[in-house]
């Protein structure tokens, strides 16, 4: 078992003694959030990582490059109206 492992095994017993505590104290349990559960990142993943400049870039779009994509939009929505036009 990884360290990673480990310590995302000791935050989630932190949490449920947590729950346990409030529950025990009188306090209405906190409300889970809604959704995909957020990702556990460890002090040591923090450490090691690579510095902010191996982060990936964004990329932009030429426009040249978003005219073509425009033009083959339109190419494909006349081919699929002209295909219902031919089933009616």
């Amino acid at each position: 078992m990884g360290i990673s492992e480990i310590l995302a095994s000791v935050d989630r017993e932190i949490a449920l003694l947590q729950e346990v505590r409030a529950l025990l104290a009188g306090a209405a349990a906190p409300k889970r959030a809604v959704g995909r559960p957020k990702k556990a990142v460890s002090a040591v993943a923090k450490v090691s990582a690579k510095p902010a400049a191996a982060a990936k870039k964004k990329r932009k779009l030429s426009p040249e490059g978003r005219k073509r994509i425009a033009e083959a939009v339109k190419r494909r929505w006349a081919l699929q109206k002209k295909a219902a036009a031919g089933q009616k």
